[in-house]
């Protein structure tokens, strides 16, 4: 070979070693920010790496070369929020979750309550075609799977009908449901007797599922529904969430003492048991909540029959005006806020004593027992219940085993008068809670948000800020971050939050909702447990 050809072929591999030298490194650091992991430990100032959809490095990255640099210097940089308990019911019309991903939440768990697509593997399939804003999984809800088999009947299952169901619950899990969720205190669930829910749970626990409970009650019997459900867990063998747990109606408040005590109790009897809770002292639900089940047993033309017969109707409203002393009613008619209602929306924002100002009636408890009577008559609504003591929602989220959901329902501007906590969950513990109240460290507020809901579902590779995991990531001002959606004002995203990432894609950039969108359906592998 003679020196002209060495020299060129030298020139040609060097000129190629500087193309492969330019290339970036990663396609975004995030430089300079104060890193908390999600774990609880104590924050790091780091660089943060990423390729693709995984974090790849943490480091000094000052000299590293990348597509996109986010300075995050006087920011806190974190795993994305996951919510254990969100009203994903509109997703497919709404895929962008933009009340929940403004808010820093890169992953939702829907299906809560007992409700869930079915089948749910032909859903998630429609859903993995839709541009998703966050990550989407889902539970398998027990009362779903009751009312395809016995419709709202009121009594047990057949042994075949008990087989179905079961079969629906394995089937689910196949599909890639996370476990189990009920709602005891809502139709169907409600008729449903305790071994019947361990027989569910345990084909959800077989495969490696957990199980949320909507209790089947959280006023007056608080303490015995507790003790229901823990007593599922332990029958089934299946880790428990206690979801949205709260103590409701004036004569329960302080409840929460005997409620964790037994959560206390029963993890050191070697049970695995959890709760979710959500900042606010109001819960969002049905109007029929009020109205007793056996009320409702049948659906719609069965209530309006039992609300023409003179006897039933006064039985049922005796129940109502009991249930708006003491419990979701909060002893007052002006406790109950309508959210939703679709016959009368000039009553949204608005509550009882409201309506019954309108129809000029005294707001007496037994007057708004007669409007929830012909609410429900029109179709029902959705209400806002300010029924709750701060008292027991600060002793709740203080609790270790306690992590932070929204209950809240995917929202858009201008759609209804939803719960402030649509727009403002997770905002609002770093505002209220940790920044002003100082009842949280930091630290410890982030793990409840990130972490320790991941090891809940079993994601392995989220929830943390580690090299490997996937990059769902938040970037937030502690000294500025606040929710600022209000029950009287409810469609107001939240502050403070200029950055939310989700695997690798910025969809949140300097504070603008963007384009771009990383979201993905989420299954569960239907492992056994171990």
């Amino acid at each position: 070979m003679n020196l002209p050809t060495v020299s060129f072929l030298f020139f040609v591999s060097f000129a190629l070693g500087l193309g492969r030298a330019a290339e970036p490194a990663y396609d975004l650091i995030i430089s300079g920010g104060l890193v908390y992991d999600g774990t609880g430990a104590p924050p790091s100032r780091t660089d943060v790496g990423v390729r693709g959809a995984k974090i790849v490095r943490l480091g000094d990255l000052a000299l590293a070369t990348a597509t996109r640099r986010i300075d995050a210097r006087g920011l806190a940089v974190a795993p994305g929020f996951i919510d254990l308990h969100a009203h994903l019911e509109p997703i497919e019309r709404l895929p962008d979750c933009a009340s929940a991903v403004r808010q820093g939440v890169t992953t939702v768990l829907g299906g809560p309550d007992g409700n869930s697509p079915l089948p749910l593997g032909e859903f998630l399939a429609r859903l993995e075609k839709l541009p998703l804003g966050a990550n989407a999984a889902f539970l398998a809800g027990q009362g779903a799977i009751r009312s395809s088999v016995m419709k709202l009947v009121n009594r047990a299952p057949t042994p075949a009908e008990l087989e179905t169901m079961k079969a629906m619950v394995a089937q689910a899990m196949r599909d890639g449901a996370f476990g189990l969720s009920t709602g005891l205190k809502y139709l169907p669930g409600t008729f449903a007797k305790t071994d019947e829910i361990v027989a569910l749970a345990g084909v959800a626990a077989a495969l490696g599922g957990i199980y949320t409970s909507h209790l089947r009650e959280e006023g007056l019997g608080l303490i015995p529904a507790v003790t229901e459900a823990i007593a599922i867990g332990r029958d089934a063998r299946i880790p428990v969430v206690l979801t949205h747990h709260k103590a409701i109606g004036k004569p329960s408040w302080g409840n929460s003492v005997k409620s964790l005590a037994l959560v206390d109790a029963a993890r050191a009897d070697g049970l695995d048991v959890m709760l979710d809770v959500y900042p606010y002292t109001a819960s969002h639900t049905g109007l029929s909540v009020l109205i007793p089940s056996w009320a409702l047993a049948g659906g719609r033309d069965e209530f309006k029959q039992r609300a023409a017969d003179p006897a039933q109707r006064a039985k049922m409203k005796a129940e109502i005006v009991t249930a708006i002393l003491t419990d979701r009613g909060g002893g007052d008619l002006r406790n109950v806020q309508f959210s939703a209602v679709a016959w009368q929306r000039d009553l949204e924002g608005r509550t009882l004593a409201d309506w019954c100002a309108q129809r000029t009636l005294a707001p007496t408890p037994e007057n708004g027992a007669e409007l929830v009577i012909e609410g429900q008559l029109n179709g029902g609504a959705s209400c806002i219940y300010h029924a709750m003591d701060e008292a027991d929602v600060e002793r709740i989220i203080r609790h270790p085993q306690a992590m932070i959901a929204s209950d809240g329902r995917l929202s858009r501007p201008g759609e209804e008068s939803p719960h402030p906590r649509c727009y403002g969950t997770f905002p609002r513990v770093l505002a209220r809670y940790v920044r002003e109240k100082k009842l949280l460290t930091l630290e410890t507020a982030l793990a409840k948000m990130t972490a320790m809901p991941a090891r809940r579902l079993g994601l392995t590779d989220r929830g943390r800020v580690a090299e490997g995991m996937q990059a769902d990531l938040v970037l937030f001002d502690p000294a500025t971050v606040r929710d600022t959606a209000t029950y009287e004002n409810p469609h107001q995203y939240p502050e403070g939050i200029p950055y939310v990432i989700v695997n690798g894609v910025v969809t949140v950039d300097a504070g603008q909702f963007t384009a771009a969108r990383g979201g993905r359906v989420l299954r569960h592998p239907p492992t056994p447990a171990k």
